[in-house]
């Protein structure tokens, strides 16, 4: 491909993004110079490239598959984050009081909240995550709430109805010695000892010991797997304002892959350091979108930020406000 080549495919894939309308010849006229000729000759080599394709509605063109590859890889710069969005985002990073996973759930609220497409967290929790506290609160009507929360400030809640002849008091009491006896231990370890250890110790000496027993075996086998796996999407919806999404059969299958965990994993199948782009097959979720993700790594624990949008998507936009991303949680592990 030659400059002028380049130049051309670099304003229709960066128009076409902008206004999701084909461009034409014309509207290249003055930006570069050319005559009509000239663009609409450039036009037809490259769409025998395989860099455009012809839209049936009008005579524009539109970009390629390989199109936005190729734009992607040699044309696009990523666009540095406005004073204020880099604020917005520090302020939350910079927070202490936030545990990693709730600083990060808010930061991908914020960047569906920029962009206008959806964000997606598939975390991995370390297994270093140990067994810091567990409290019970009585609710009404025999009603109670378990808390479970680790050393690394993952927390988990969970509500049960206590039959009528279980008293609260037995209830608080198993928790005084799951406390006292297993504080400190390895979250992937407490079910076991939980069995084990403390099942014999309350069977002595708590009546209806089996009862309160599955209250807190149900809550930590739960609790363990949000421990290892986290799974968060923002913004499901503002996919299908883009109009490329405007067919209820076409809104009907991406949602329902929004909810395959299946296809959701994929999304964290490769590990690759920086920011990566996967555009239409290449994604693996779906033949009509970009994902563009990076990884983190800190404290312990790591995991994927990806955001998904249409393969019309804003490129300099989300690389750069990944690339931000990427390098606060970095400053973040490096700073301890």
């Amino acid at each position: 491909m030659n400059l002028r080549q380049e130049k051309i495919l670099k304003e229709i894939v960066e128009s076409y993004i902008a206004t999701a309308k084909p461009v034409g010849s014309k509207s290249l006229c003055q930006k570069l110079k050319c005559s009509s000729a000239t663009i609409r000759n450039e036009m037809a080599r490259l769409e025998d490239l395989g860099y455009l394709e012809k839209n049936h509605i009008s005579s524009g063109r539109i970009p390629s598959e390989e199109g936005y590859k190729y734009y992607v890889a040699n044309l696009m710069q990523p666009k540095e984050l406005s004073d204020k969005d880099a604020r917005k985002l520090q302020t939350i990073f910079k927070n202490h009081e936030l545990a990693l996973s709730d600083a990060i759930e808010a930061c991908v609220e914020i960047i569906s909240e920029m962009t206008n497409y959806t964000s997606i967290i598939l975390g991995k929790n370390s297994i270093e995550n140990t067994l810091q506290q567990v409290n019970i609160i009585p609710l009404k009507h025999g009603n109670l709430v378990a808390i479970v929360c680790t050393d690394q400030g993952i927390v988990q809640n969970k509500q049960f109805t206590l039959p009528a002849n279980i008293h609260m008091q037995e209830v608080v009491k198993t928790c005084e010695i799951i406390n006292k006896m297993l504080i400190g231990t390895p979250i992937n370890e407490v079910s076991e000892r939980l069995e084990f250890e403390i099942k014999p110790i309350i069977a002595e000496k708590i009546e209806q010991y089996e009862t309160i027993y599955s209250i807190f075996s149900k809550t930590f086998s739960d609790f363990a797997n949000k421990a290892s796996e986290t799974v968060h999407v923002s913004g499901k919806n503002l996919l299908l304002q883009e109009p490329e999404y405007n067919d209820v059969d076409e809104i009907r299958k991406i949602m329902a892959k929004f909810e395959d965990p299946s296809l959701i994993e994929k999304i964290d199948a490769t590990n690759d350091e920086g920011v990566n782009i996967y555009i239409g097959k290449d994604s693996e979720f779906d033949p009509n979108v970009t994902v563009i993700k990076t990884t983190y790594h800190r404290n312990g624990s790591e995991g994927t930020i990806a955001i998904i949008g249409p393969k019309r998507m804003e490129y300099d936009r989300v690389v750069g406000l990944l690339t931000f991303i990427n390098r606060e949680l970095n400053k973040e592990d490096e700073n301890g």
